[in-house]
């Protein structure tokens, strides 16, 4: 399968719990005929799938996925078809609906004059399928308004934690009640709770439904993986519960059995061991949804409505049906509701939802607008130029999910571990079964035993019980759930917590790369500096004033379209300098201009047109060589054959140069810059900026080249660049960081996108980098480190030395907060906020002369 004929799809997957869940996912979507490769992400319950479409269908994943217990979820319209007259309108429209990439089901009732379509909006939006049934002739539109608003990961989600949470109060009500019954000979319980509740067919009838209810999903769960021999965490919990029922049954109604007898019946551990699991799993339905918040905001942010003006009538429709070159209006406080440019009005708009702007932007005739954004004051008509997927806002959501779809390096290992898990702790539950029934149990048993936290001894208990007691608690204690989540659901935080602060990180890969960097290669012009020269300094160095020098530059320059002459002329109109014509303009290749004006005779040039014209100098070549020493350009001015002063321009630093490289100093990071100046020149704006390695004098063909240089060097180097004429250098480096991107993100190169033109957002998504690896780590940490101490404390590592063991209901409690640990560790991120962005930290300070020097012939 070519490049040319694979196509993308993002699924939703619902019912996966842990990495084997995960590893079950990816196995069944690659074995889809036509499916090239699957990325499952835990944390977003998304699959990545690229596939050939003439050979793999999205009804076709969504069956192998069903198949092993877990579900695809679409989206779903109820269209309202007009024009239906027969049987074979019917047949027609199923037909060619049903042949769209992205349609899985498709039914259409002639009698009601409705279609219900099962579609996944990735691979084909609602609005295709209305085009194309409306192509055939027939009228479509949404049967219930705002269905294309309903954000149906959202209903899933809440439908898992009403299902779970119904489920919690059904199992933690009951298990209460059993855990009661357990304890009332003890302590002071007999004083108030009636005596029936201890009667062991009570607890039966109690515990059954919980078995039965609440822990009926980890048994179906585990057959259906058995049948297609896959292994998973239900068939921990199914075998944990299953067990501790069992042993609590055959103990009521054949009490000499040797599990035992009469005194100890598990109930308990089988009601609260079924509560516990579902804690779990509740806690993680309602936590892990608040990982993905910011690019739920996000999706928040995309308007329903537009109005436009259409034959010269104003209308509503909704956003997803706005066309390219449509004319829109826009109210004060409504929101945008495409991309597009200003033709008519004047507004503030607030673009901190997307660039992390904080203060809005002035827009006015000519200025592009952001689908998304709010506007402020203003009224304006505009027009769009990028509609649906082509917006900046749906390309960063893009982006972001693309990212959180897939693995960063880190996460493989965890994988591949968790992965082959489940098989490695049933066969350490075996060996330990094994060991404490042949070995164990004789050496170290004694009537007095008991499971930790519990009142009563196992004194009946015999050697199989007692076994398979230890064994299950193994088999729970285990559960590698918080390894699955670690990685992914951090990946999900960092890259939302990029996307509120305008930093795009195209995969996992780059977070993880990012947080490694050791090197910044930094492009200057247009990067560090602004890439336009502008004038800096005016030295009067004769009998006219320094405004009167300058005048005389820019009345000689006005209509040239030189780079250096353009700068001049800026330059005068900024200090509100008026600028007259010339009365002649000779321009003198490699020397400069000669102009006339109000009777003077003006030169403006480089040192050799001073010779050729016998203007002295006068000693002022010192002022010149300063000049030229901090990479500026220094220009002559001679005005009637007398030398007047020097005008230097050169590419002012922006404002935030100096400042970002100081932080990343900080951080320890090596700031390089490379440009296609001469050294002396680079060497002086490297010192303006703070930079201690310069690669001066390469060739815009050769940067990849230094870059690969420096990795050789053994760094982990980034290159900032501005996407366009670094592309070969930022492809080379470790990673790539595109700047000043704007609203066009999709076709950056690189794997960091900075969507304003702000050096400190390097210094941010660094941070941020970081940041994701340390949250990485530790959960990591916690995850492995539980199992670590866990597992031999549920092996019976303690009983030869307290005659106590882990009960099967306090293993999934702890089981329990292990998951929960690594979740709430990772909602951290969602108040973190970079160093660097934080309140309280210094201004940028305006670097008044910073620079590049234009190549030119007029300069000194």
């Amino acid at each position: 399968m070519t490049d040319k004929e694979a196509s993308k799809a993002t699924l939703s997957v619902g019912g996966m719990t842990c990495a084997s869940c995960v590893a079950h996912v990816e196995g069944a979507l690659k074995g889809v005929p036509g499916v090239k490769g699957a990325v499952v992400n835990l944390a977003t319950g998304k699959a990545s799938v690229d596939y050939d479409p003439a050979r793999a269908s999205i009804l076709d994943m969504k069956k192998a996925v069903d198949e092993i217990g877990y579900e695809v979820v679409l989206n779903t319209a109820s269209l309202r078809v007009t024009g239906m007259t027969c049987a074979s309108c019917v047949a027609n429209i199923q037909k060619a609906v049903g042949e769209l990439p992205g349609v899985a089901k498709v039914v259409v009732n002639l009698a009601a004059g409705t279609a219900r379509v099962d579609y996944e909006s990735d691979v084909t939006p609602l609005a295709e399928i209305k085009k194309t049934i409306q192509a055939l002739g027939y009228g479509a539109e949404e049967q219930m308004e705002g269905q294309a608003a309903l954000d149906r990961e959202k209903e899933a989600r809440e439908r898992e934690v009403k299902r779970q949470r119904n489920n919690l109060i059904m199992s933690g009500t009951l298990g209460m009640l059993v855990m009661i019954g357990m304890l009332q000979p003890y302590w002071f319980f007999p004083n108030f709770v009636p005596a029936i509740l201890h009667n062991k067919l009570v607890m039966f009838v109690l515990t059954t439904p919980i078995v039965f209810g609440p822990g009926r999903q980890f048994f179906i769960n585990s057959w259906n993986g058995l049948k297609r021999g896959l292994t998973d965490m239900n068939l921990l919990y199914a075998t944990g519960i299953g067990a501790a029922y069992l042993i609590a049954v055959i103990n009521t109604f054949w009490p000499d059995a040797g599990f035992g007898g009469e005194g100890v019946t598990f109930y308990e551990a089988a009601a609260l061991l079924t509560a516990f699991i579902i804690l779990g799993r509740y806690l993680e339905a309602v936590t892990r949804g608040r990982t993905s918040e910011a690019i739920r905001r996000l999706m928040k942010l995309q308007p329903k409505t537009a109005r436009v003006l259409r034959d010269g009538q104003e209308m509503e429709i909704p956003a997803e049906e706005v066309q390219i070159d449509d004319l829109l209006l826009v109210r004060p406080g409504e929101s945008i509701p495409v991309d597009g440019i200003v033709l008519e009005g004047y507004s503030s708009v607030d673009q901190s939802m997307i660039t992390g702007e904080s203060i809005p932007v002035e827009k006015k005739t000519g200025d592009e607008v952001i689908g998304g954004t709010i506007n402020k004051t203003g009224a304006f008509r505009f027009r769009a130029t990028r509609v649906g997927k082509d917006t900046a806002l749906a390309q960063i959501i893009k982006l972001v999910e693309d990212a959180q779809t897939t693995k960063a390096p880190i996460q493989r290992i965890a994988d591949k571990v968790a992965g082959h898990f489940i098989l490695g702790v049933h066969a350490l539950a075996l060996i330990v079964f094994l060991f404490w029934f042949f070995v164990g149990y004789n050496l170290w048993f004694i009537p007095e035993s008991r499971l930790i936290l519990t009142p009563y001894t196992l004194s009946e208990m015999g050697v199989f019980g007692f076994a398979l007691l230890i064994s299950v608690a193994v088999l729970v204690i285990s559960c590698p759930c918080a390894v699955g989540l670690a990685t992914p659901s951090a990946i999900m935080a960092g890259s939302g917590k990029g996307a509120e602060h305008g930093i795009l990180f195209k995969g996992a890969e780059a977070i993880e790369n990012t947080a490694k960097l050791q090197a910044v290669i930094f492009d200057k012009t247009g990067t560090l500096t602004w890439g336009e020269p502008s004038v800096t300094d005016v030295l009067a160095l004769g009998d006219l004033p320094e405004d009167k020098v300058l005048l005389m530059a820019a009345v000689a320059e006005k209509n040239s379209e030189h780079p250096l002459g353009e700068a001049i002329v800026h330059g005068a109109r900024d200090r509100g300098l008026k600028l007259a014509d010339a009365e002649s303009f000779n321009a003198i290749p490699g020397h400069g201009v000669e102009a006339a004006f109000e009777g003077h005779n003006i030169l403006l040039g480089n040192r050799k047109l001073m010779a050729e014209r016998n203007i002295a100098l006068e000693g002022q070549m010192a002022e010149a060589e300063r000049l030229e020493h901090e990479g500026k350009t220094a220009m002559f001015v001679a005005v009637d054959g007398k030398f007047a002063g020097i005008v230097a321009v050169a590419d002012t630093l922006k404002e935030t140069s100096s400042l970002a490289v100081r932080a990343l100093n900080n951080m320890g990071i090596q700031v390089v810059m490379i440009t296609g100046d001469n050294r002396r020149t680079a060497e002086a704006i490297a010192r303006q900026v703070g930079i201690d390695r310069v690669l001066a004098e390469v060739l815009p063909e050769d940067k990849a080249s230094e870059v690969k240089k420096l990795q050789a060097e053994g760094l982990k180097v980034a290159m900032v660049g501005d996407g366009i004429n670094d592309a070969p250098a930022l492809a080379q480096a470790d990673v790539g960081i595109a700047i000043g991107s704007g609203t066009d993100v999709a076709k950056e190169t690189g794997e960091v996108i900075l969507v304003k033109d702000d050096l400190m957002d390097v210094v941010a998504a660094l941070q941020i980098g970081r940041q994701t690896l340390r949250l990485i780590k530790q959960n990591l940490f916690w995850a492995f480190g539980y199992n670590t101490l866990a597992i031999p404390l549920g092996a019976g590592l303690l009983y030869p030395f307290f005659a106590q063991m882990v009960s099967p209901e306090l293993a999934a409690l702890l089981m329990a907060t292990s998951s929960l640990s690594v979740t709430l560790n990772t909602l951290r991120m969602r108040g973190y906020i970079p160093q660097i962005r934080r309140p309280g930290r210094a201004a940028p300070v305006p670097v008044s002369v910073s620079a590049e020097p234009v190549a030119s012939q007029r300069g000194a």
